[in-house]
């Protein structure tokens, strides 16, 4: 009776372990392909086509190069897994896009970005600076080109903002290289799907020892403090002791 109750209940009978979990299942390949195909036609309806048109038109080469030859079977054969990888192509490019429009727009879109950057640069987690008002971000990487600071705003906000936070590390590392970077769809503004690609494009100056060191001393300088409200003086500010006692 008690082993019945177990199972219906989902609690572990006498005797069974109770710590013991059930492992999650893993994610087959064709799961992640549906899943991100799925996504994308979200996004972009159109996707569909586009990659029926690739499959087909690459087979359609494969046959007429079959039948200019005259082994139409096995040029079709050869020509499927081709087809396959076009299509494949087709919606890798397409989810990438459908991704980036997702969260553009939305604060820290630009440090979502920067995270596709696996190799050669590390980005801080928190904005190194913020716009009390119009909460414009400015996030910091560190990599073999320097430092980088790519902010998130309207170009008439973010540039004063940019500049005050490449005097501060100037300050500390007078003979570092500091590319400032502003992502939007003003004029000379970076799109947010073009930003990874322009940061790898940067051109090494350091060594990896002067990375880590440039490192280093900008872990000392810290992210950026969120503003106090108005209204509250921190020098005036008491805790409540009744409050921490538990009354």
């Amino acid at each position: 009776m008690a082993r019945k109750n177990s199972e219906a209940t989902g609690a572990p009978a006498a005797g069974e372990p109770v710590g013991k979990q059930k492992k999650p299942k893993k994610q087959r390949w064709y799961h992640q392909v549906w899943a991100a195909y799925q996504m994308t036609r979200k996004q972009d309806p159109a996707v569909t086509w586009v990659m029926l048109g690739v499959f087909v038109g690459i087979l359609a080469v494969a046959l007429g190069i079959g039948l200019w030859w005259g082994q139409w079977v096995y040029t079709l054969i050869v020509g499927l897994p081709f087809a396959a990888l076009g299509a494949m192509f087709v919606l890798t490019r397409r989810a990438e896009r459908a991704a980036y429009q997702q969260i553009e727009g939305q604060p820290g879109a630009a440090r979502a970005a920067l995270g596709t950057i696996r190799r050669g640069w590390t980005f801080d987690e928190e904005p190194v600076a913020i716009d009390p008002r119009s909460r414009d971000l400015v996030f910091r990487g560190v990599g073999r080109a320097g430092v980088v600071l790519v902010s998130e705003g309207p170009a008439h906000r973010v540039t004063r903002l940019l500049e005050s936070e490449r005097k501060r590390i100037a300050r500390v590392l007078p003979n570092v290289p500091v590319t400032t970077l502003q992502v939007g769809d003003d004029a000379g503004q970076i799109a947010l799907q073009k930003l990874p690609r322009t940061v790898q494009k940067l051109k090494p100056t350091l060594t990896k020892p002067e990375t880590a060191e440039v490192s280093k001393r900008l872990r000392a300088l810290g992210a950026a403090r969120l503003p106090i409200p108005k209204g509250i003086d921190p020098t005036r500010a008491r805790p409540d002791r009744k409050g921490m006692k538990g009354r």
